[in-house]
């Protein structure tokens, strides 16, 4: 889950300062808002992801008790101007996925010798596309999203996984993962085959219990995010995994529980494999599968507290490890990581879908 991961590696280090002892919400909430009016220039190389990019923004501001802040009509409208739709029976039949562009530049007009671009709707930046809809108020039934349902389905494998756009890509747990992220939001399950996505998912379960990003893949914070919170978005998982009886689950919860916990670093942070150093995103990554297994209590709350404050700047935001400048990416997961350890002020986390509960229950 790491694909649009705009960390500081090769910028130089912010000044150092002593870490503050507060999470500084007014300060974030002047950081989410530059980077609405306009993003700083480094980010010119994710103009692909500018939706997702948006994403961070509109669902931080949403955690923080800001979205007041946005005119979230015009959001929604922008948002809605990237979707895909077919224009005819011909499209439908090309097997192309109508979902939403990931920014403004996969609408430009034919090149010279008139070639129409390449539809390049993208799983990733659908799933951000409708989590923004669902933050900003919009009713999702007043859409007619059957095209991306129905479109959806070209995109899933024999094998159960999923390829992220029609053209062919990498498959891997990520885009399973936004695909039951997409038919949980619609309350739609006709998009995928569940059960070969669960198959495949159980495929991803490495020899330690953590889960690869594809089979036999070395086990990863993110990949095993995106298997459990799968599960259970498709209802394979039961909602108190660990007071049911372990034999029953899909999947070998005393071993996943095992890996689970030992990422957390003795700075108090959580790595995403072993031996690597604690980073700001896992906190969310590993905390939330920690969440969905009701598991919450196995983190040491206050130490992951702290390190999380020796990686807030000073400027607003968070950086990926202490010391560096902070960027959105890993911001936003700091904010999911204050909401899952329920800091005051900030709205609780859905921890299965990344967001606030009340946009998750339409609420």
């Amino acid at each position: 889950m790491e694909s649009v991961d705009n960390s500081s590696e090769g910028h130089p280090s912010s000044p150092s300062s002593p870490p503050s002892a507060i999470f500084d919400r007014d300060r974030h909430i002047t950081f989410l808002l530059m980077m609405y009016q306009l993003l700083p220039s480094p980010y010119q190389l994710q103009e692909i992801n500018r939706l997702t990019l948006a994403y961070f923004v509109i669902s931080g501001l949403d955690i923080l008790g800001a979205l007041d802040q946005v005119d979230k009509d015009a959001v929604a409208n922008w948002v809605l101007s990237l979707q895909v739709h077919p224009r005819n029976q011909a499209d439908r039949n090309r097997r192309e996925f109508f979902g939403f562009l990931g920014s403004r530049s996969s609408q430009f007009p034919p090149v010279d010798n008139g070639a129409l671009l390449p539809n390049n709707s993208h799983l990733a930046s659908t799933y951000c596309a409708l989590a923004i809809l669902k933050i900003v108020g919009y009713k999702l039934s007043n859409n007619d999203f059957e095209p991306l349902l129905t479109s959806m389905r070209n995109l899933q494998q024999p094998d159960g996984s999923f390829m992220p756009i029609h053209t062919g890509a990498e498959r891997d747990l990520r885009f399973v993962y936004c695909a039951a992220a997409i038919s949980f939001m619609l309350n739609d399950w006709s998009g995928m085959d569940k059960e070969k996505a669960k198959d495949y998912i159980l495929q991803c379960q490495s020899y330690d219990g953590g889960f690869g990003l594809v089979p036999c893949a070395e086990s990863h914070g993110g990949a095993t995010y995106c298997a459990i919170a799968s599960l259970r978005l498709m209802g394979f998982l039961e909602e108190d995994l660990l007071k049911s009886s372990a034999t029953s689950s899909v999947i070998d919860v005393p071993l996943l529980l095992d890996w689970l916990v030992q990422r957390l670093g003795t700075d108090g942070g959580f790595q995403g494999r072993p031996n690597k150093v604690s980073d700001t995103c896992y906190a969310f990554w590993i905390g939330a599968a920690l969440r969905i297994f009701r598991g919450q209590d196995f983190i040491d709350k206050g130490a992951l507290r702290g390190f999380l404050l020796t990686c807030q700047s000073e400027y607003g935001g968070f950086s990926k490890v202490p010391g560096e400048f902070p960027d959105l990416y890993h911001s936003y997961y700091g904010f999911t990581a204050f909401g899952l350890l329920e800091e005051p002020d900030l709205l609780s986390i859905f921890p299965e879908l990344g967001i606030t509960g009340l946009s998750a229950m339409g609420v």
